[in-house]
């Protein structure tokens, strides 16, 4: 008699990093013959892969905890396991509020879920959120996309923006090698991807750790150079990259963009305020004006290319002027996409300490304005794709509506046309654009 395979399930929150480290997991996990389900309360093992940047990420993660831990009582043999980044800030206090988590992991460790589980498995309840060497990444992760994957080039931040746990939790930055990225890359091509998103919490720091210039004192291990070095892998179609940061963020970059034809048309690149003194208390190392620049000289190269970012609104000490600073911002630049969040203090980081917290009502109230605008401008900037006829890289099948299939643009606006998913899967398809909306679009096969 055949006994069926044990059933894991992973709840990811956060980050495209943590979905990375998800699929990672995940990949090991199948290796150790487990088999996925989307029901937790079916599964044998629950992974929750966790995230601090918003304090809601943190109480969700609690509450779904709560239900499992009850359920440990009436099946001991359950295994629930906190990864990623609360796992790594609170350790050990996480099971002293919950003592019946078996392991709790930092994301450094995700490579590692095979050994730690052993430990678990004779016994033992595992703490690991010691800093380590990241080892080259040697596990097959089981990606959830058949069409696009996600290619970590290096893990960690050293920057120290006042407001961010990322550098506590995720530890200094070390890039990965460019041999290494390609043969990954390499490896995926070969597997039928056609897309991949080069991923850093800070990309443009990329090779500054690793050893090696050239004559003119130019570090010789940059993103630019790593764009040209895997530009012309088989079968890839599409790159990406995320996420930027405005200090580092070169001319140089720019151009190999425009002129690298596999490299989309799209910047992620945060600017968290629109205001110099907000800026500074956020210790970001830019001004507005730099940032205006920067998207400046991206349009002068690339007229159409797509821009997103992030802010923040309700920093602490941030007046009503400031705030206005940051509409302002989005007003002139009118972003294909935003991320906002209202401000929530992280445990130790420094602004988390101010006295000049601001009330909720005033966060959510500038939040609400900044998400109105946001829209309106993103729905203006969806008109210049009306009509026009955009080439949709297809991933999968509209979950409202069987006869229509999704994708993206090389912009990264999802976009939807009746189809076949069995026959148009992963393919790039040139779609005439028939209905404009602020996220998204509709069309016709050409």
């Amino acid at each position: 008699m055949t006994t069926s395979p044990r059933r894991y399930h992973i709840t990811t929150f956060g980050c495209q990093m943590n979905k990375a480290d998800s699929e990672r997991m995940a990949g090991i996990l199948e290796e150790m013959g487990f088999a996925g389900t989307e029901d937790p309360n079916s599964a044998d093992l629950i992974l929750y892969n966790t995230c601090t940047i918003r304090d809601n990420a943190e109480q969700k993660v609690y509450s779904y905890l709560g239900r499992q831990a009850k359920r440990k009582h009436e099946q001991p043999d359950l295994m629930l396991v906190v990864a990623g980044c609360v796992a790594q800030q609170e350790g050990e206090a996480l099971l002293r509020r919950v003592p019946e988590i078996d392991l709790v992991m930092g994301p450094q460790h995700a490579n590692r879920l095979q050994e730690l589980l052993e430990q678990v498995l004779a016994g033992s309840q595992v703490v690991a959120t010691e800093p380590i060497q990241i080892i080259e990444d040697i596990t097959k992760p089981r990606r959830d996309s058949a069409v696009t994957a996600w290619v970590n080039v290096i893990y960690g931040c050293n920057e120290r923006c006042t407001y961010c746990v990322v550098p506590n939790v995720r530890g200094v930055e070390q890039s990965r090698s460019p041999a290494a990225i390609r043969a990954e890359i390499e490896v995926l091509g070969q597997q039928g991807y056609k897309e991949i998103t080069l991923l850093g919490q800070n990309i443009d720091a990329y090779g500054r750790d690793l050893p090696g210039s050239t004559p003119e004192g130019r570090h010789q291990h940059t993103l630019t150079d790593l764009l040209y070095y895997i530009h012309d892998v088989p079968g890839i179609e599409r790159i990406r990259f995320a996420t930027s940061h405005p200090r580092y963020f070169t001319e140089r970059l720019i151009r190999a963009c425009a002129e690298l034809p596999k490299v989309c048309e799209l910047f992620h690149i945060p600017f968290q305020s629109g205001d110099n003194e907000i800026l500074k208390a956020m210790a970001r190392g830019y001004t507005q004006e730099k940032y205006r620049r920067i998207i400046d000289t991206i349009r002068h190269y690339m007229p159409d290319a797509a821009i997103s970012a992030d802010a923040i609104v309700g920093f602490p000490g941030e007046t009503e002027a400031q705030f206005e600073k940051t509409l302002q911002l989005v007003e002139d630049i009118s972003f294909d996409h935003l991320n906002t969040a209202a401000y929530s203090p992280r445990p130790n980081t420094p602004a988390a300490l101010w006295e000049n917290q601001l009330s909720e009502e005033v966060k959510s109230d500038r939040l609400q304005r900044l998400n109105h605008l946001v829209s309106v401008k993103a729905g203006e900037r969806s008109q210049r794709y009306l009509n026009r006829i955009e080439e949709v890289l297809v991933e999968g099948s509209n979950p409202k509506d069987p006869n229509q299939v999704m994708g993206r643009t090389r912009g990264n606006r999802l976009t939807f046309f009746p189809g076949n998913i069995a026959e148009l899967q992963g393919q790039a398809i040139k779609v005439k654009i028939v209905e404009v909306r602020p996220f998204s679009l509709t069309g016709i096969r050409e």
